[in-house]
């Protein structure tokens, strides 16, 4: 174990959230590619578009959980999330070269239409995304004690992660959507791989403690998993899901119908520049405050009021584009109060998570809990897809985000908060390394 894993320094948990950030950006470019590829170049309406997005969650219902049981399981390639990690990432970078090529594949096969392909593509990165996304959030957890060195480690990840997302919707803005999906190729690759030479796994979970102290890793002791307290943040966490997904498939067409509304039609590529600004200032939010006021903040409150607080936040961005977007600067500006829920969504309730579960199935749980976004994801495509498609105000799509994450932030105020971090806050290195147990 190299000595910056035994601290549990900066580079440490930048490292370690490479592999995170290499799935977060294979899903940005996704975001910020799909539905417009799939609209513009191969025109399909937006129900189809809807059954393109569905393809993936379905991968994650099975990919996400099976995934995270088998690797809690196994040791191969010297590691358990390891290997699904470098397996994930390879498909990953596959599926992102295909995805600008889905009308070449179609001339090569010949006997498949462009829906068909384009769920297959889809079908595939996700279910890649999903191989990976789970152990590489899992082996945060399994090489951090509970409290505040998790917490860290969480939103380090969304730090690093969102930084890199932001860079994924600057350079859709500035060089294409094109170069964007290509240049992911490489950056998905080399995030997924090479970090891996720089963190050790522990060998052994749970019980056996001197097992895993020989392995110079944390010890993680076995635990009662809390379902009562699971089961209210699946439930808070799906409707922050169903908002934020409803908004990544389909604000496209809110655009398209709002703007044009107030005067100023847009082709095709002006649509493109402001959904890819306005996911840029979203995750420019999103990855500054998780490390610069969420941490802090929940030392001060706790993770789930300051979760709370920033759904709630969401819920009132989503209300201001809904009934003050008049022009892209506003739209803008009221995706950087988003900015403040997802900073949360994609940080805060790992960590809150984590200390409710039995350790030793930190990757069975993980695969759980993303169950709670891939079946809102399947929700907007499936059932919501079709209500806005049938819809003649596309307005609706921001009164389905912002109910939503209201609802989420309702419920939140159910879960219970579990050991404060501020308790926590003076670990010294030998203790975060289980060594005082």
């Amino acid at each position: 174990m190299l000595e910056s894993q035994k601290k549990l320094t900066n580079g440490f948990y930048a490292i370690l959230s490479l592999p995170a950030t290499a799935m977060g950006f294979a899903l940005s470019v996704q975001i910020a590619a799909l539905s417009w590829i799939l609209d513009t170049q191969y025109k399909l309406d937006i129900h189809e578009i809807g059954i393109v997005w569905a393809a993936g969650p379905l991968a994650g219902i099975i990919g996400q959980v099976l995934i995270g049981l088998i690797s809690d399981k196994v040791w191969f390639w010297g590691g358990r999330r390891r290997p699904f990690i470098i397996i994930g990432g390879i498909l990953a970078s596959l599926m992102l070269f295909a995805l600008p090529n889905i009308g070449l594949i179609k001339e090569s096969i010949g006997f498949l239409d462009i829906l068909a392909i384009a769920l297959t593509v889809a079908l595939t990165l996700d279910l890649a995304i999903n191989i990976s996304f789970n152990p590489t959030r899992s082996v945060i957890a399994d090489v951090t004690p509970e409290g505040v060195p998790r917490t860290k480690g969480y939103t380090w990840m969304q730090t690093i992660s969102g930084f890199f997302g932001v860079l994924a919707y600057v350079i859709s803005i500035v060089l294409g959507n094109y170069f964007l999906i290509y240049f992911g190729v490489f950056l998905v690759a080399a995030f997924s791989l090479i970090p891996l030479f720089f963190i050790t796994e522990p060998k052994v979970l749970g019980a056996d403690l001197n097992a895993a102290e020989s392995e110079n890793s944390p010890a993680i002791t076995k635990s009662k998993s809390n379902i009562p307290e699971l089961l209210k943040i699946y439930f808070a966490h799906s409707f922050s899901w169903i908002g934020v997904q409803t908004m990544f498939v389909f604000i496209f067409a809110f655009i398209k119908e709002k703007f044009a509304a107030e005067g100023t039609p847009l082709d095709d590529k002006s649509v493109g520049q402001i959904i890819s600004t306005s996911f840029a200032i979203l995750n420019t939010v999103g990855f500054v405050l998780p490390i610069l006021l969420l941490e802090p903040l929940s030392k001060r409150i706790g993770r789930v009021k300051t979760h709370t607080l920033s759904v709630a936040i969401m819920g009132g961005g989503y209300l201001g584009v809904l009934l003050f977007a008049t022009s892209p600067w506003i739209m803008f500006l009221f995706m950087a109060v988003c900015g403040v829920g997802w900073a949360a969504i994609v940080s805060l309730p790992f960590a809150i998570q984590s200390e409710h579960v039995d350790k030793t199935r930190m990757g069975f749980f993980m695969g759980i809990f993303n169950l709670s976004v891939v079946i809102p994801q399947l929700f907007v495509s499936l059932v919501l897809g079709k209500i806005i498609a049938d819809s003649g105000d596309k307005s609706i799509i921001f009164m389905i985000c912002a109910g939503s994450l209201i609802i989420s932030a309702a419920l939140w105020t159910l879960v219970k908060e579990s050991k404060p971090d501020k308790n926590l806050g003076n670990s010294n290195n030998k203790e975060v390394l289980g060594g005082s147990h």
